[in-house]
């Protein structure tokens, strides 16, 4: 029997038993390391006469690309045989009873969310959405919002061409334009999101969540729009009375337009919402210009109506006593575990929207 038969017939008989990886690893290091036994062989093709050495190579070839593709095959059997075993054994019995769990935590911004749509849902408003990336169009232009307005510019607004036609959004206001431009009024719409603007400190953040609010029908006025906001925010705040004032204010794509405060007081430390002598301003708002509608293909003389946009994290900060609007965005799950929520209680309107 020649050398090249016994090596392969040897190999074979090895590799028909039982084996482990590392059992297949030395025996591929025994035929091919640098002192394996095929190695060995094709050393011994520069010994042999010119006429034997073309059959002795193509045979030695054809046994070193058999034994290489036998032990690849074994490995990768062993392989799979050892994942079906782990996996076997570390399946899940659904008939035991549940593993404990750390029960995670509505963050106040989600939850506050989920309130404003709670009740705003029951005078008849429906959830809108549109996308963080923003044209220049949605979110100036068709706002009625001038090419010389300071909100334009680069230290306000995150661009992300040098064109400046795409750009991260600075309100969700390029929702009502998305809503009104694929329908037909009459719209009752809020629209919250996370909106981007240049600035941070402790009550600004590069990021943040805003709510805009429309309702464009027939003969809609500004007492409307009072009596919206001051259901809103009586049910967000879950007072029963509340002081409300509106100030003569400028925004591109109101007309006329107002900043809302409303009445509080402190007490031992803590602030009390609809009593007191102070002022807190928490939301601008007007009749919608009729620039806008007109952009939105709307008959302003026919149709009219109200916006108005919220800071949600700053509604947050007030109502559960959260006084760095940075820690929204830490990640510190001690944080969460204090200021979140349980994730089964979700906001009603009939039993306390946070109780």
């Amino acid at each position: 029997m020649s050398d090249l038969k016994k090596i392969k017939e040897e190999f074979l008989l090895k590799l028909k038993k039982k084996l482990n990886l590392s059992e297949i690893n030395q025996i591929k290091s025994d035929l091919f390391g640098k002192n394996g036994q095929v190695s060995s062989q094709f050393k011994k093709i520069g010994t042999l006469a010119e006429s034997e050495r073309k059959k002795f190579a193509s045979d030695l070839n054809i046994i070193k690309d058999e034994l290489q593709s036998l032990i690849n095959s074994k490995m990768d059997e062993i392989q799979s045989a050892e994942i079906n075993e782990k996996l076997e054994k570390e399946k899940i019995d659904i008939t035991l009873p549940e593993r404990p769990f750390v029960k995670g935590k509505i963050h106040p911004v989600s939850q506050t969310i989920d309130e404003i749509s709670s009740i705003f849902s029951e005078i008849g408003f429906s959830v809108e959405e549109g996308p963080d990336v923003e044209n220049e169009y949605n979110n100036f232009t068709a706002l009625n919002t001038p090419d010389n307005h300071p909100a334009r510019d680069m230290h306000d607004t995150f661009y992300l061409d040098e064109k400046k036609e795409k750009l991260l959004r600075t309100h969700t206001s390029p929702v009502q334009i998305r809503t009104m431009l694929k329908s037909k009024p009459p719209f009752k719409i809020i629209a919250p999101g996370r909106t981007y603007r240049s600035d941070s400190d402790q009550t600004h953040s590069p990021m943040f969540h805003q709510v805009e609010g429309l309702y464009i029908d027939k003969d809609i006025n500004m007492g409307h729009l009072k009596g919206c906001l001051n259901y809103f925010i009586k049910e967000f705040f879950e007072v029963d009375k509340i002081k409300m004032r509106f100030r003569p204010s400028h925004f591109p794509f109101t007309e006329p337009s107002a900043e809302v405060d409303i009445g509080y007081k402190i007490k031992d430390g803590r602030i009390i919402i609809g009593e007191g002598d102070k002022w807190l301003e928490i939301l601008g708002c007007g009749m919608v210009h009729p620039n806008v509608l007109k952009n939105v293909k709307v008959n302003p003389s026919k149709f009219q109506g109200y916006a108005f946009g919220i800071g949600i994290d700053r509604l947050a900060m007030l109502k559960y006593g959260i006084n760095d609007l940075r820690s929204f965005f830490d990640c510190d799950y001690r944080w969460l575990n204090h200021y979140g929520f349980d994730p089964l209680d979700v906001p009603t309107n009939y039993r306390g929207l946070s109780r």
